[in-house]
């Protein structure tokens, strides 16, 4: 099981001291972290794209493929890519030359986003985000794995006799997962193509996404890509964590009441009690994580949001301290030990060449 952080890059206000970072300071501070999540022993490091403020990732790609250079294993993902506003071509070309850039530690986690004006400056409308979200990816998915490419759709104009250029490493398309917060469309989707689902559960209720992680299972299962529980899942989630709990809830509260997503609802207590959210000690922060196996089954990847509301780097780096050390290697012996033999570990590049690898030796 892999576990790691993704970030929004936002670039907000600390409410406690007034201090607003610029853009600049946000960008290198997120390259640190990065580097901080390699260097405690995670697995993974996500950020999202973003075109508005107060969020600074428009481009991932370049994001990550500096980071590549700097970290030896840390796997690089999306949290997430714009299949609705970016063209399929460029996505497939992007990610297939930074999977050569970073010797395979790549992967990308698709979504249509939850920013509405973003479709118009792309030249879409908002209302095709479903449909798009599915032609897009069909197309990205042939682009990957055709050598030629003949194509007509609604959406963008005709490719005739195209080809993708660089190809995946190895012939190895990086790995999908497909994000999503509310659209059965996108858990049918993933389970179509056998690909990841990603259920961002930072926001809503566990029994919503429990219905959308059942609903990709079966239909995983449904199209021949292996029973409902070797279907590949990937959670979201959220702490902030002190060695006493009372201290972490006393600091992380003005920084959660100001918060640019959820700031200024419902309370703390509301939220933690309600969502995935965990402000407290260490071991809380790993006897709540436990639970989401009982209620979602078992998982592939389980990331962090860590550096948002104006939190300092300093404390973010703390943080990653903490969970490095005192929760991911409790968290990673309890999961395995749950985990069923026949229930896959999370993908990776050499376990997906092996695979393709053993699929082609079969058939001889």
């Amino acid at each position: 099981m892999q576990f790691g952080i993704f970030t929004v890059g936002d670039v907000t206000t600390d409410p406690t001291t007034g201090r607003t970072p610029s853009e600049h300071e946000r960008i290198t501070a997120m390259v640190t972290i990065a580097r901080k999540a390699e260097e405690v022993g995670l697995d993974v490091f996500a950020t999202g794209e973003h075109h508005n403020r107060p969020f600074v990732p428009s481009s991932p790609t370049t994001m990550l493929g500096y980071i590549a250079a700097r970290t030896e294993r840390l796997q690089l993902s999306t949290a997430t890519t714009l299949i609705t506003t970016n063209d399929p071509v460029k996505i497939a070309e992007d990610f297939a030359m930074l999977q050569h850039l970073a010797e395979g530690r790549v992967d990308l986690m698709l979504g249509r986003g939850n920013t509405g004006p973003v479709y118009p400056w792309f030249g879409k409308d908002i209302r095709d985000g479903i449909p798009l979200a599915i032609e897009n990816y069909h197309l990205l998915h042939r682009l990957w794995r055709e050598d030629v490419v003949d194509w007509e759709g609604k959406f963008r104009t005709p490719l005739q006799s195209f080809t993708s250029t660089p190809r995946p490493l190895d012939d190895v398309p990086p790995f999908v997962w497909h994000g999503s917060i509310r659209s059965p469309e996108i858990a049918e989707q993933a389970a179509y193509y056998g690909d990841g689902f990603f259920a961002n559960n930072i926001f809503w209720p566990k029994e919503h996404f429990q219905r959308l992680i059942a609903l990709y299972r079966q239909r995983y299962e449904h199209y021949g890509h292996g029973s409902a529980d070797q279907a590949i899942v990937g959670l979201g989630g959220q702490v902030f964590m002190r060695k006493n709990s009372q201290d972490a809830v006393r600091e992380f509260r003005p920084y959660f009441d100001n918060a640019p997503v959820y700031g200024h609802g419902p309370s703390l207590e509301k939220f933690t009690e309600q969502t995935p959210l965990t402000v407290g000690s260490p071991q809380e922060v790993i006897d709540k994580t436990l639970t989401f196996r009982a209620a979602f089954g078992d998982y592939q990847r389980q990331l962090f949001l860590m550096d948002h509301a104006g939190l300092p780097l300093k404390t973010v780096l703390e943080q990653l301290d903490l969970l490095g050390e005192e929760v991911v290697p409790v968290l990673r012996k309890e999961f395995e030990a749950l985990r069923p033999a026949h229930v896959p570990d999370a993908p990776t590049h050499a376990g997906l060449v092996a695979a393709r690898d053993a699929a082609l030796e079969a058939t001889r």
